[in-house]
């Protein structure tokens, strides 16, 4: 017998959505920092439950939403799997001296004055190269929390300022999947995409570096918790400080930038750092392990190389704020992450699959009267599908099929969607800590997202630039007229 499925009402989607934001609430009053560490999942995955049950009202059978759970989950293996590699990345590369030798010379260079302003910059040249936020913060973004640490800088800020470079290049490199992803949603050409978005990033991007800037200038770093010169010698005497050591960072950027898969990019990042280290390293490695004098040399690298993959790098220097800089890192390190994703995505695909996800989205529609409400409701739209979804990707795909002929109704050009979707699906994915993209940006950078939230300068001007030239009419582009030929012209 086939179970009638009822249409879910407003209230039906509301109450699972509303339970979890009351949850998360009280995760973090009672929990503060830490609710990301167990508190926001069990929040989660009883609002997936009551999600669920709704859906059981309606119609749908447990094997059904069971079924679209695991959909729902197989969507972010891959950044599941990138994220854990990231993980050994960063304990091989601690091992094989190569962010020690970042953090080494970064030091010497970096002026504390100007150090949020060139974070990004740097983030920004690295992201737009390679077309990945979450490598360019896997990689150079550890070196410089390392390096903001050793100056006595906000780290906060500093992660500020990494995501944001990272996110200029993960929105406007033609590398990047978002980049891809949008345009193709929306029913646009790539180029185009790319063209029209410079109108919206490059206020937003130029307002985000005056503010690093501008703070950097004011805040000097005091010396913090830990002297620079006592830093670099401590670096010195426990690694072997070389630009040899650069090498796997010089290979995973090349790979990155030809276009190969991150999994295995990373992956093989890491292996490499590891090469290195028993190379380079071989006091470090036999420090690490404990290994006497008289232990097998081979096993002993074996061992250091393996252990720092699964479990990261630890290291007593005699300096406690040394120790916490350099000791990170492993698979083991990105579990918790990998815990909150799975039960925000179990949230996300409940609401997705007994469609009360898609009964909101077309609440939403009802309170669009004009170009301006109707940009301002996508970038609503798609910042919620980040929340209870948990993954840019759903929010663009989501938004963008929701509201693409509606666009059309209002004889709208398409590039003017696929732009809005990602000054709001891509810029807002990171400032959501259950979020996938969120929950890889704490777990990697070692700081909380709602910690370095308030710093992001770009991620978070960039939408209210997006909903300011919905409301005015500024470079909204009518379908009537070729995108292509009327962006080359105003260029």
């Amino acid at each position: 017998m086939t179970r009638k499925i009822k249409a879910p009402t407003l209230l039906d989607a509301l109450i699972p959505v509303l339970f979890l934001v009351s949850l998360l609430t009280l995760s973090v009053y009672l929990y503060g920092d830490d609710s990301s560490y167990g508190a926001n999942q069990i929040a989660l995955i009883l609002a997936a439950g009551l999600a669920a049950i709704i859906g059981i009202k309606n119609g749908h059978g447990w094997k059904v939403i069971e079924a679209g759970i695991v959909t729902g989950i197989s969507t972010a293996l891959g950044a599941i799997l990138i994220l854990l590699a990231v993980g050994s990345l960063i304990g091989t590369w601690i091992l094989a001296g190569t962010v020690p030798t970042m953090i080494y010379y970064g030091l010497q260079i970096m002026h504390p004055s100007f150090f949020y302003v060139s974070a990004c910059l740097i983030c920004i040249l690295v992201s737009v190269s390679i077309g990945s936020s979450w490598t360019t913060a896997g990689t150079i973004g550890v070196a410089l929390i390392g390096i903001s640490q050793g100056l006595g800088l906000s780290l906060e800020m500093t992660a500020g300022a990494i995501i944001s470079g990272a996110y200029f290049g993960d929105k406007m490199s033609p590398l990047s999947d978002t980049t891809n992803l949008a345009p193709a949603v929306a029913g646009t050409e790539l180029f185009a995409h790319i063209r029209h978005m410079v109108w919206t990033t490059t206020p937003s991007i130029v307002i985000a570096l005056l503010l690093y800037l501008i703070i950097g200038l004011a805040q000097a770093g005091d010396g913090g918790s830990i002297a620079l010169d006592e830093t670099l010698s401590i670096l010195d005497t426990h690694f072997v400080i070389s630009l040899w050591a650069l090498l796997p960072l010089v290979l995973v950027l090349v790979m990155a930038a030809k276009g190969l898969p991150a999994f295995p990019t990373i992956m093989i990042g890491a292996i490499v750092g590891g090469v290195f280290a028993a190379i380079l390293q071989p006091d470090a490695i036999a420090r690490f392990v404990g290994a006497g004098a008289d232990d097998n040399a081979v096993l002993t690298t074996i061992k250091g190389v393996w252990q720092a993959l699964f479990n990261g790098f630890t290291i007593d220097t005699g300096n406690a704020a040394v120790n916490d800089l350099l000791s990170r890192g492993g698979m083991s390190s990105m579990l918790n992450t990998v815990w909150l994703i799975l039960c925000a995505l179990t949230f996300g695909a409940v609401l997705e699959h007994t469609g009360l996800l898609e009964r909101l989205v077309i609440a939403a529609l009802r309170m669009v009267t004009s170009t301006g409400s109707l940009v301002l409701t996508v970038i609503f739209t798609c910042i919620g599908v980040n929340i209870v979804a948990a993954d840019q990707y759903i929010a663009i795909v989501l938004a963008g099929r929701m509201y693409k002929a509606e666009f059309k109704r209002r004889n709208l050009d398409p590039v003017n969607l696929s732009r809005t979707l990602e000054d709001s699906a891509t810029m807002t994915s990171s400032l959501i800590p259950w979020n996938t993209c969120g929950a890889y940006m704490a777990g990697t950078l070692g700081v909380a997202t709602f910690a370095y939230l308030p710093f992001c300068f770009f991620n978070l001007i960039n939408p209210v630039v997006a909903a300011i030239y919905g409301f005015y009419n500024i470079k909204i582009i009518p379908l009537d007229v070729d995108p292509t030929e009327q962006v080359r012209t105003e260029v």
